[in-house]
């Protein structure tokens, strides 16, 4: 019954979470429905396009989550239940869905430009160009984590094509791919054929059955290197063209999986406890050290999106702030979408529960296929029916969000290269001239990103993940910065920033800084190998350019300036 009483618990808090501290933020900030939202007022068919709430809701939800709120939470499990239990509900209420809200809100008071932009208006020029070069560093992170993720998780070694009785990793391709028809279908259909979103969607979760069907039946099979090849030319692809084409119409319809994840979760959870199927095997605290760490600041770099996340900032002020048809909606898709996410966190803690004496055994190649399986083993044995097909959707839905992820990267990559070569007086590339035009062409800085991204990915080097934790993080710790001094100068309640701001750059500056000298330690005593030079370089990088932009940061908080339009 512990299982029952902590899922329990997460929903009934991250609620009142919602309805109580959410609905303050929106009053302290003044959310203003009747105010014209940049989707509306700068509307151009490609990246600022209004979506209804339900669409947009399963846009930023299927970008957000990815695998980062289910590998999070069972890697930092070690330290037991009730550490990660409080950091994701206490962290996605005060801190994740604060960062998430506050930037979607002054990213829309900004024309729905990124966090650069916010930084620019509060700390100066020269703060903005930093955070863009340490934002696409992060990316760059993003990218290769994703690509290695989706890449092994498609990659077969039987002969390229179609296959009947597949494989799991053919039947994750395969119903993948036809994810990516199916929105194509669904974008044209609701956006040039007038057809309503309802029954559009409707046909396309029957859709989704046939497909998972089919791919269950049907799979499709190619290696590693060349599915890397085939990632990095779709995100390539899929970053460039409208995003009512595939963007939109690819997150909504995977969040309906995300949905259902989460819902199968809770059932299997409630039957375990009344069938006695499944035992919850985790103790509540195993000790202040573990496998990964001290749980200062191993705890909170770890869960990462399962409570706060860095990356959420550039998809709200990337993506979602150029599709929200109304400040109403914020709320609901900034805040309410985070909370969603920390919920996602705890099934998955729960999940890894049910298996934990064999997850702590290693028996499991990744944390994805742990939580698979603890989800499928509420439900049966491994030798039964019903646990291999729970098994194998539930490993498809994670590999669909990781891809939501990617491409949602990507194009957020293309913005952000693109405004670190404009000056202030240029809104586009076709504004500039001589070099930084070319460089600031929206295909030059997507195909730069992603052949580093994929080159990076294929290594697969493990301290890619460990770094991207770290990078995630401290990001998140500026974005929270860059809003409370964005609202500070406009002269709007900013107090509500102050602890998670500190804490959360506190926490991974010392993360980034243990790093950096273990590896200077590996190095001088002749011990490093590439991956290590590689994560001595890239966390020194970040540690440098976090502590330029806090000096900036504390500059703009203790120098008064003129209020900014933008809020009022």
């Amino acid at each position: 019954m512990i299982a029952v009483f902590i899922i329990a618990a997460a929903i009934v808090l991250l609620v009142a979470g919602y309805v109580w501290y959410g609905s303050w933020l929106a009053k302290q900030w003044g959310i203003d429905p009747r105010r014209k939202t940049p989707a509306v007022e700068l509307e151009d068919g490609v990246d600022y396009v209004a979506a209804k709430p339900a669409v947009l809701m399963g846009h930023h939800f299927s970008s957000i989550a990815g695998a980062g709120p289910i590998n999070g939470p069972i890697q930092a499990s070690v330290f037991g239940w009730l550490p990660v239990f409080l950091w994701c509900v206490i962290g996605g209420i005060f801190f994740g869905g604060l960062q998430d809200f506050g930037s979607l809100f002054a990213s829309i008071r900004h024309n729905g430009k990124s966090v650069g932009e916010i930084i620019k208006d509060s700390m100066g020029s020269r703060a903005k160009k930093l955070f863009i070069v340490f934002a696409l560093l992060v990316l760059i992170l993003v990218i290769a984590s994703f690509v290695n993720v989706v890449a092994g998780t498609f990659a077969s070694t039987n002969p390229v094509g179609f296959h009947t009785n597949p494989l799991g990793t053919e039947t994750t391709a395969m119903i993948s791919l036809l994810f990516i028809v199916l929105a194509v279908v669904y974008g044209l259909a609701t956006n040039r054929f007038g057809m309503g979103t309802l029954p559009a969607t409707l046909c396309g979760i029957v859709l989704i059955v046939l497909m998972l069907v089919l791919g269950l039946n049907v799979g499709f099979a190619m290696g590693r290197v060349a599915w890397i090849i085939a990632i990095g030319v779709y995100i390539t692809v899929a970053s460039l063209v409208p995003v009512w084409i595939l963007l939109q119409p690819r997150d909504y319809l995977s969040s309906f999986l995300l949905y259902a994840m989460m819902g199968v979760a809770v059932i299997g959870i409630v039957f375990s406890a009344c069938s006695g199927s499944a035992t919850f095997e985790m103790p509540a605290f195993t000790g202040w050290n573990s496998s990964i760490g001290t749980l200062f600041p191993a705890l909170f770099i770890t869960v990462a999106c399962g409570a706060c996340s860095g990356f959420h900032s550039l998809i709200a002020t990337g993506t979602s702030s150029k599709q929200l048809a109304s400040e109403k909606d914020a709320k609901a898709i900034g805040y309410g979408s985070m909370l969603i996410e920390s919920a996602l966190g705890v099934v998955a803690l729960i999940a890894v529960g049910m298996v934990y004496k064999t997850y702590l055994n290693g028996d499991f190649g990744s944390p994805s296929a742990a939580f698979a399986a603890g989800i499928a083993t509420m439900f049966g044995t491994e030798t039964s029916a019903i646990y291999g097909t729970i098994y194998a959707l539930l490993t498809l839905a994670v590999s669909v969000f990781a891809l939501t992820s990617l491409d949602t990267g990507t194009r957020l990559s293309r913005f952000m290269f693109s405004e670190l070569f404009l000056k202030e007086n240029e809104a586009t590339y076709r504004d500039a001239t001589g070099i930084r035009k070319v460089l600031a062409y929206p295909l030059t800085g997507t195909l730069l990103m992603v052949s580093v991204g994929c080159v990076l990915g294929g290594l697969s080097l493990s301290q890619i993940w460990s770094l991207f934790g770290a990078a995630n993080q401290l990001l998140a710790g500026i974005a929270l910065m860059a809003v409370a001094a964005w609202l500070g100068n406009a002269g709007k309640n900013n107090k509500m920033f102050y602890i998670p701001m500190a804490f959360m750059l506190i926490a991974t500056i010392t993360s980034l800084v243990t790093t950096v000298i273990q590896k200077i330690g590996m190095v001088s005593g002749g011990t490093a190998a590439w991956g290590d030079w590689f994560q001595l370089l890239f966390a020194a990088a970040m540690v440098v350019l976090a502590v330029e932009l806090v000096i900036e940061g504390l500059h703009t908080f203790f120098t008064k300036k003129p209020q900014q339009p933008q809020a009022e």
